[in-house]
């Protein structure tokens, strides 16, 4: 999904109308990514089928979906996503992903927080409602205006806040854990040479 997402968010898609088709199937294709990217984990979860393979596949293609989105609406919107924008979201996924292969490393795992969930939410929101805002600044039905542009906005900068905030909290969690990894090591150093029999001495 991820080259079409892009052939339909370059200059180059031929279907681009008065009534929004490109942004309309781009939101659509993207949700759907999200949505699917979502529910091969639970599945593979709720079957027992796991796999390794799985376990790298699945947050790299997520990664580069939205890494692929926000670079995409840097030229695609740059009114709603500026550049520095898209520096620190995929920073911050680059920095994640550096801290889950050192945990891997270590021995142990950092498990997705409940800020880090919120944030990925959030993200579907503000990629979505950035591709309407270009095409749309609001949205009229009768007496009930949806301001499209303002929502693409408030969503973006609040995924730069709550990315941010997130970051630190799985760095700390991080820290705790490879510190406690640290101290366990050493731990089981001077417990080996502890239990090493002292060398025999000669009686004279």
């Amino acid at each position: 999904m991820i080259p079409l997402l892009l052939w339909i968010l370059s200059p180059h898609f031929p279907w681009q109308g008065p009534w929004g088709q490109a942004e309309i199937l781009a939101s659509v294709l993207f949700v759907l990514a999200s949505i699917t990217d979502g529910l091969d984990g639970y599945l593979a979860r709720k079957r027992g089928q796991i796999t390794t393979m799985g376990m790298l596949l699945d947050p790299l293609a997520d990664k580069i979906m939205v890494t692929a989105a926000l670079i995409a609406l840097v030229a695609y919107n740059p009114a709603v996503v500026k550049v520095w924008i898209a520096v620190v979201i995929i920073g911050r996924e680059f920095l994640i992903s550096g801290l889950r292969s050192i945990a891997s490393s270590e021995g142990f795992t950092i498990q997705a927080s409940e800020l880090g969930k919120l944030k990925t939410v959030i993200q579907i929101v503000s990629v979505v409602s950035a591709i309407l805002a270009h095409h749309w600044y609001d949205w009229q039905f009768g007496l009930l205006v949806i301001p499209v542009q303002w929502i693409a906005v408030a969503a973006i900068y609040f995924t730069v806040l709550v990315s941010t905030i997130s970051a630190v909290d799985y760095f700390v969690g991080f820290w705790k854990r490879i510190d406690h990894a640290s101290n366990d090591r050493r731990s089981s150093f001077v417990l080996t040479r502890s239990k090493t029999p002292p060398a025999s001495s000669t009686t004279r």
